[in-house]
């Protein structure tokens, strides 16, 4: 409630009318709930393929399409160098493009089904030998990453303009999480199952027709995402901009060069993490015999993996649940920073875990992966503000570049965590398929826990800098709202 002095009463007046400004500002419609869950489908649709990315990727090329170790590392990084044209590419096509059906959902829809089939051929294994191998991973993985691009820009942009409202927009973000962590927990589960099912012994049929079945699923997916949603915002018609001028204006929205670069270290942490796992359970816990409720169990490592995973991901669910909880306590911006760094501080401790205390392994990895669920939602509502803080800077809106350079930054980290997962394997002697040294042991438990929470803690504390609080924001909002409304006028 605001107090009003008689003594003043053109003070009085002015303060009232603003807030009776920012009451109208604010009272935009809502996004109905089943609109808010077929967006969020997209995002369980593109997790099929990103949990393959963060942990089975490396392990496929390395144990099963047949690349050293170190050629898979060298391969993620020099593919990203195309990532660093095509996504600002597919940005500014996409803030470009002028459909009936709006700017983002008719890329999605186009581009749905050459994602699964090009899925299909990154993880087919043909009988080729040496560089013809090379070759052909080179180029299946840069059209899987193509395509991954084509479709997650303008999806990552459509949440953007679903609404001005940067409360509703992390409501969206928390449903859409919880659809992407449904994603991972599929992956994380069913994906080796599968594998063996459809293989039938044949692992290399069994990884493609499971890149089918998920190839599938991710086209209907995403098919639902782009029919159930609007796009609601629309640039102000004198909006006019080039493409250096929003480049230029991009790289001067500091929020925007916070999260971006916090996103790399946090997206290389998880993906370390996560690309180490089955490493660690197949060379280092192995396959064990253990008593469950009386009986003697064999666990395989493609058991632990999954179970391991499963239980990450629920985890990582719950915590993306309760963010709207931790954001109402506290500012969202210490969420993420301090959540990244508690997430980080635990990961540490997988490295005095003897092979045989599995349960310590489940305890510690639940707790990591609790605390990454919430940093994962707040990380792309943080995305949406900067991009509302780039319109209400600059003039001009251009979501579907800050939202390309954004997946840009996120890849830029899925491709270090890569990279940097074949280059140590190589750096402890690794060889796949064999009885590991002690020296690639030990380079294997560095790999699941000290390694990619140095990055961890980075991210974190870089985020403690990023300027926009949640007060700023509602002022940024009613301002934005003001301009829209008055160009309409």
């Amino acid at each position: 409630m605001h107090t009003f002095k008689i003594e003043k009463p053109d003070v009085d007046l002015n303060i009232t009318l603003k807030t009776k400004e920012m009451k109208s500002a604010t009272s935009t419609p809502k996004v109905p709930f089943l609109e808010k869950v077929g967006y969020s489908l997209g995002d369980l649709a593109s997790n099929l393929y990103f949990q393959i990315f963060v942990v089975f990727i490396p392990i496929f090329y390395t144990d099963v399409f047949g690349l050293p170790a170190a050629a898979m590392g060298t391969m993620m990084l020099l593919t990203r160098i195309w990532d660093a044209v095509s996504d600002p590419i597919m940005g500014l096509i996409a803030d470009r493009t002028h459909s009936r059906w709006g700017k983002f959902r008719p890329l999605i829809m186009s581009m749905a089904l050459p994602l699964a089939i090009v899925g299909v051929l990154t993880f087919t294994s043909p009988d080729l030998e040496g560089s013809a191998k090379l070759v052909y991973a080179y180029i299946t993985y840069i059209l899987l990453v193509m395509a991954y691009t084509a479709v997650n820009v303008p999806y990552a942009a459509l949440m953007g303009v679903m609404t001005p409202n940067s409360q509703e927009r992390t409501e969206i973000s928390s449903i859409r999480f919880v659809s992407a962590f449904i994603g991972q927990l599929i992956v994380g589960s069913a994906t080796l199952t599968l594998v063996v099912y459809l293989g039938r012994g044949n692992e290399q049929l069994g990884w493609q027709m499971t890149l089918v079945v998920y190839g599938v699923l991710a086209f209907l997916l995403l098919a639902i995402t782009a029919i159930t949603t609007r796009e609601r915002i629309t640039p102000t018609k004198e909006q006019k901009s080039s493409v250096v001028a929003d480049l230029k204006e991009l790289f001067k929205n500091k929020p925007w060069v916070l999260i971006a670069l916090a996103t790399i270290f946090q997206l290389t942490y998880i993906v370390m993490r996560g690309s180490a796992t089955p490493y660690y359970f197949r060379y280092y816990v192995l396959d064990q015999s253990m008593n469950l409720f009386g009986q003697n169990i064999n666990l395989s490592y493609e058991v632990f993996t999954s179970a391991f995973v499963s239980s990450g991901s629920v985890a990582t669910l719950i915590g993306a649940i309760l963010t709207g909880f931790f954001t109402k306590k506290i500012d969202k911006k210490n969420v993420y920073s301090i959540w990244l760094i508690l997430s980080a501080f635990f990961s540490c401790f997988f490295f005095f875990i003897q092979p045989q205390n599995v349960l310590m392994m489940f305890v510690l990895n639940v707790l990591v992966s609790f605390f990454f669920g919430s940093v994962s939602v707040i990380q792309w509502a943080i995305y949406t503000d900067a991009a509302d803080y780039g319109e209400w800077k600059f003039g001009h809106r251009a979501t579907g570049l800050v939202m390309a350079a954004s997946l840009f930054a996120l890849k830029l980290g899925l491709t270090l965590g890569g990279a940097f997962v074949g280059w140590l394997l190589e750096l402890h002697d690794f060889v796949p398929r064999a009885v590991q040294s002690e020296y690639t042991i030990l380079g294997i438990k560095l790999l699941i826990s000290i390694y990619p929470a140095i990055f961890g803690l980075v991210g974190g504390l870089m985020i403690l800098f990023y300027p926009l609080k949640d007060n700023m924001m509602v002022q940024i909002e009613n301002d934005l709202t003001a301009r829209r409304n008055n160009s309409k006028e």
